[in-house]
């Protein structure tokens, strides 16, 4: 059962990895790379390691989304970037 869940998890990796690099739309792409960290993250903790799965949610997921965006807004901000 556990196997078909690692399995269903990684799938969920691979289609939102593709989607972030087919994708246009940048907004799209680095919530994609979240979805892939938050799915990292799951793994981790049906692995039974919960303190790197904490780690990987935090920095993984959470930090490195949140400095994608802002870097973003930044560059929309100076005027580097009209395409969404």
């Amino acid at each position: 059962m556990i196997i078909f869940l690692l399995i269903f998890l990684g799938i969920i990796m691979l289609v939102a990895a593709i989607f972030a690099v087919m994708t246009k739309e940048l907004i799209a792409a680095i919530l994609a790379t979240g979805l892939i960290g938050l799915m990292a993250s799951v793994i981790f903790i049906v692995l039974a390691a919960p303190d790197v799965a904490m780690t990987e949610a935090a920095i993984g997921s959470g930090l490195t989304m949140v400095v994608f965006l802002l870097a973003l807004r930044r560059i929309r901000q100076l005027g580097g970037s009209d395409n969404d």
